[in-house]
């Protein structure tokens, strides 16, 4: 037997330190932005234009950076990866931004979690398709609160890193970037009509890999903020 449920209400995410939201339009994600998870995952770490995918708005799931929250393992996989990433909200819109206006659109940073499940992505792949499901599905976005760029400026460079169960898997620097979130944000804005309440999830850096039930995951940003989960 199927099961109803009422539409789900306006996905936003916590401004920190404040009782403000940031109301959620849509998720950008750019694949293969540091040269070592590119490699890892079979690609050429080079200066190709980037490509992008989205996860769909309501696959956002507001995280704090304190006591680590429950996040619930999605259905029909057995190979669930993370990956951390430095996401940038987008306060002001605009198409064919120029690389040297593109900061004046991102309104501020978080620290996101593109969680992956990577069996159904091998699949679609393998078969030429697209990454929907393995990128798009529930709560495919843990994403911690937004702290404004007026506040800690625009981040180019400083460590990103991930630990599962107290164990470092993830550990890079924002300097590593292929493209930096101001090429990205230019880029994005040639396909797209970006608009305020974008976020633009902008690569992690090597060491992508499964967690399972129980798992206890910490990340953050240097300058930026934390984020904790427990994969139930």
């Amino acid at each position: 037997m199927s099961t109803v449920v009422s539409a789900p209400p306006q996905a936003v995410v916590p401004v920190a330190g404040s009782s403000d939201v940031f109301p959620v339009r849509r998720i950008y994600c750019i694949g293969r932005n540091y040269a070592a998870h590119a490699r890892e995952m079979g690609g050429a770490p080079d200066r190709e234009p980037p490509f992008f995918f989205c996860k769909p708005a309501d696959a956002v799931y507001p995280l704090g950076a304190e006591e680590a929250q429950d996040w619930p393992y999605p259905s029909m996989t057995a190979d669930l990866h993370h990956e951390i990433e430095l996401v940038a909200a987008i306060g002001a819109g605009g198409r064919d931004i120029v690389v040297e206006a593109a900061l004046d659109h991102v309104w501020g940073y978080g620290v996101g979690l593109d969680m992956t499940r990577r069996d159904l992505q091998a699949q679609m792949k393998a078969q030429g398709r697209s990454w929907e499901v393995g990128k798009a599905f529930d709560h495919a976005a843990p994403i911690s609160a937004l702290r404004p760029a007026s506040t800690i400026g625009h981040p180019k460079a400083g460590a990103i890193w991930l630990d599962v169960n107290g164990e470092r898997r993830q550990s890079g620097d924002l300097a590593d970037m292929i493209w930096s979130v101001a090429e990205a944000v230019a880029e994005l804005s040639r396909y797209f009509l970006l608009a305020p309440g974008d976020l633009l999830m902008t690569g992690t850096p090597a060491g992508v890999g499964a967690v399972r039930r129980g798992d206890v995951l910490r990340g953050g940003v240097e300058g930026v903020g934390e984020i904790a989960l427990t994969v139930r």
